[in-house]
């Protein structure tokens, strides 16, 4: 996944049906001897409006929460899309314009307090590690460099086949993979981890190698390639947004058509277009287990 010099303005076509960090704040600074304890934070998706509806198929968001010891303050971090997750998924086809149009960035979000029956209920509250004030303090300017430089969420993990040890074509860039980003980066910093067990969810295409098509100019471009770009669009029109049960039940055939029985997908990563020959069993939501880091260098705890 490509990091970028900057972060662009969001354009003000892209509008979200709930407000991005609603109650977001800067992340303080700690005392240096302050202790802190980290918490694994996990939750099915939507649960505030769907309770443990996608909790049943394993689809989860992930968090890392922090209480200081000296103030007994306590605080959330996640990373999750500024525009819903639909947004990050497909492209909105706008007319008068022949390239499909993104809403795709996310980002991170620090507020404070840990809404313990959130995270309790139908998910996961627990201590991973303790760390000092000055480590949170190291992690904190990490936090903004990657903020900064990380900023397209991805939902696609494509791999050559279900074997674990198969091919990775592109991985995801969303919620759970800015929470390890943040465990390893505590853990170079010197905090030693419990050992426990830490599943996260994944969605996966399965496709033969993948074939690049191009970028927005050299494809939808004054030169670019009229019939790919016709069918880049052709592609993700039945992604749209539905107003009715019918309109949603001729795209799904639409969908299945095109993905399964023709075996053809169209991926956008960093800004370009790929072509995936789609593999039987074409797409599994998993829910694995990735250990919890170990550190880079020596470490003593707190």
């Amino acid at each position: 996944h490509r990091r970028f010099d900057y972060r662009p303005k969001t354009d003000p076509y892209c509008q979200a049906r709930y407000t991005f960090c609603p109650t977001g704040s800067a992340i303080p600074v700690m005392k240096e001897e302050d202790v802190i304890e980290v918490y694994r934070l996990q939750a099915p998706v939507w649960e505030f409006k769907y309770g443990d509806l996608l909790g049943h198929l394993k689809i989860m968001h992930d968090a890392v929460g922090f209480k200081s010891s000296l103030t007994g303050k306590n605080y959330t971090m996640e990373w999750y899309e500024l525009f819903q997750l639909g947004n990050c998924t497909f492209p909105h086809l706008r007319p008068g314009m022949d390239e499909p149009f993104w809403c795709n960035q996310g980002a991170a979000c620090f507020y404070e307090g840990i809404d313990d029956a959130h995270w309790k209920e139908n998910g996961t509250l627990v201590l991973v590690t303790t760390i000092s004030g000055a480590m949170f303090n190291e992690m904190a300017k990490w936090v903004k460099y990657d903020n900064e430089t990380g900023i397209y969420y991805e939902t696609w993990t494509v791999q050559a086949s279900p074997d674990k040890q198969s091919v990775v074509w592109f991985d995801s860039y969303e919620c759970s993979k800015f929470i390890l980003r943040t465990y390893q980066k505590l853990a170079d910093l010197g905090a030693v981890f419990e050992k426990i067990q830490t599943n996260y969810t994944s969605i996966i295409l399965f496709s033969g190698e993948p074939i690049y098509l191009g970028n927005e100019t050299s494809i939808f471009g004054p030169l670019g390639n009229k019939t790919l770009a016709a069918a880049i669009r052709d592609f993700y029109y039945p992604f749209k947004p539905h107003r009715t049960v019918g309109e949603l039940f001729v795209d799904v055939l639409k969908i299945i058509d095109r993905v399964i029985l023709n075996r053809q997908f169209y991926l956008f990563y960093n800004l370009e277009y790929w072509f995936l020959p789609m593999k039987f069993p074409y797409l599994k939501i998993i829910y694995e287990e990735v250990p919890l880091p170990v550190g880079s260098k020596t470490s003593f705890g707190v």
